[in-house]
């Protein structure tokens, strides 16, 4: 069933429900508010006439027998009103009437009074007048033309008002109606589909986290796609090498000198790394990779860092200046795991800074910006700036995606398999870090990691 039709359902169950309910309390409320009015009319009167009779039943040795020949004390004023009364036992029998009205109408139209003795019922007294009678069918004539009159509007009420929920259950719904296709072709992988937010309540924000569902999804999809593409692409490299080389020296049909393998080493050198880097990713990503978090001095680590890049920067004389400003640059990290992270991160450094340029380093400490202002959590700021060629802006959103580089052109040899910044983001991110960078086309570019004290 639908929510339309469910919504609708509810809504006219709630509207013939109550009005039902205010029917039968407007009934009840006239009839006992009328007989209370009747009541109140003739109190004394029933009142003197209910204790004639229960002092006789007392003085009778608590019996109604010869109760029809008695006659109660009724003044004149009473009797001109033809005063008549039935009296019946605790079972309902009758056991005495007086007066000239029939003793059907008396029951009918009559006030009840229940016989009281030591707070126990010993019968009940039925009093008669012609103005009770009025009154009585007053009370048994408004109700009931109360009722009525009612249930004639409400015929006329409840048409108006199922319309009115209809089209509030379809008004309500609509938004629904407009997700639920979206949502099937999300299901049949038409990802990317967006729906139209026509409110700022919560369809509108369901509908918003539809639209941002699907364009992940899309983007996921896309990833994925590209992935496969470029593994495809990058292990085919290595292959084709190794095979052509294999192929012409075994159609040469010669000796084959130990330094004719060396092209086959080193593409079997670099299908081993681009395997391992795929393995190491996908591990980090899954959480699987291990971790041996231990109290590790980051300014010792980055000088053994800058030790082994430290070559490759005099190659290209380049000069890479380490500072540290922080009071305590002490933290719980995997010293292994994050110095893979800043080699990954002083190699690229190296590569891009033309000849004669200069990295800085620079280790200080930080607040986090994502902490509440009582807190003291404080982060360990970590920034390599180069002044190389610079990323293009619309380079930077990409720079942490698998395989990504942002220069098609070069050579996989000299520009890597565009898997180091994913690891290392992946490996800050385990750490409860974040990585940033900022970049200016012939300026040079800055790699920022916050890492918790």
């Amino acid at each position: 069933m639908s929510v339309n039709r469910k919504l609708f359902i509810a809504m006219a169950s709630f509207i013939v429900a109550v009005s039902l309910v205010f029917i039968l309390i407007t009934h009840v409320v006239v009839r006992e508010s009328l007989g209370v009015i009747t009541e109140m009319s003739k109190g004394e009167d029933i009142d003197g006439l209910s204790r004639d009779f229960v002092r006789y039943y007392i003085e009778n040795g608590q019996s109604w027998e010869g109760i029809a020949k008695f006659e109660p004390s009724i003044d004149s004023a009473e009797k001109d009103l033809f005063v008549s009364y039935v009296i019946t036992s605790k079972a309902r029998k009758v056991l005495a009437a007086g007066g000239s009205a029939e003793e059907k109408l008396i029951m009918n139209l009559g006030i009840e009074r229940s016989l009281q003795m030591d707070a126990a019922t010993i019968g009940y007294l039925h009093y008669y007048d012609p103005e009770v009678a009025n009154l009585s069918k007053l009370r048994i004539g408004i109700p009931t033309s109360v009722t009525f009159l009612l249930s004639t509007s409400l015929i006329v009420f409840i048409p108006v008002a199922l319309l009115v929920a209809y089209w509030i259950s379809r008004r309500f719904t609509a938004p629904l109606r407009q997700l639920v296709p979206a949502i099937d072709r999300i299901g049949n992988g038409e990802y990317g589909t967006q729906v139209q937010i026509s409110s700022k309540d919560e369809y509108g924000k369901v509908a918003a986290a539809v639209n941002s569902m699907s364009s992940q999804l899309q983007h996921a999809e896309e990833i994925r796609r590209n992935l496969v593409a470029d593994v495809s692409h990058e292990l085919r490299t290595p292959l084709t090498v190794i095979q052509g080389k294999l192929d012409f020296l075994q159609q040469d049909g010669r000796l084959i000198a130990p330094e004719e393998l060396l092209t086959l080493q080193d593409e079997l050198i670099r299908f081993t790394r681009l395997v391992d880097d795929l393995h190491q990713l996908s591990l980090a990503e899954a959480r699987k990779l291990t971790f041996e978090y231990k109290q590790t001095d980051v300014l010792a680590l980055m000088k053994r860092t800058v030790d082994r890049a430290l070559p490759g920067a005099q190659d290209k004389d380049i000069e890479i200046v380490l500072e540290c400003e922080a009071p305590d640059s002490i933290i719980p990290v995997d010293p292994n795991r994050m110095s893979q992270v800043f080699l990954n991160l002083l190699v690229n450094a190296v590569r891009y800074t033309a000849f004669g340029g200069s990295i800085n380093i620079l280790l200080k400490d930080e607040r986090d910006p994502s902490a509440k202002a009582s807190s003291e959590k404080n982060m360990l700021c970590i920034s390599i700036t180069d002044n190389g060629s610079g990323i293009a802006p619309e380079h930077l959103p990409f720079l942490f995606n698998r395989f990504y580089r942002t220069d098609e052109a070069r050579t996989r040899n000299s520009g890597g398999m565009g898997l180091g910044l994913a690891i290392a983001q992946e490996f800050i991110l385990i750490h409860n870090g974040t990585i940033q960078v900022e970049s200016n086309l012939g300026i040079g570019t800055t790699f920022t990691v916050r890492l918790p004290y």
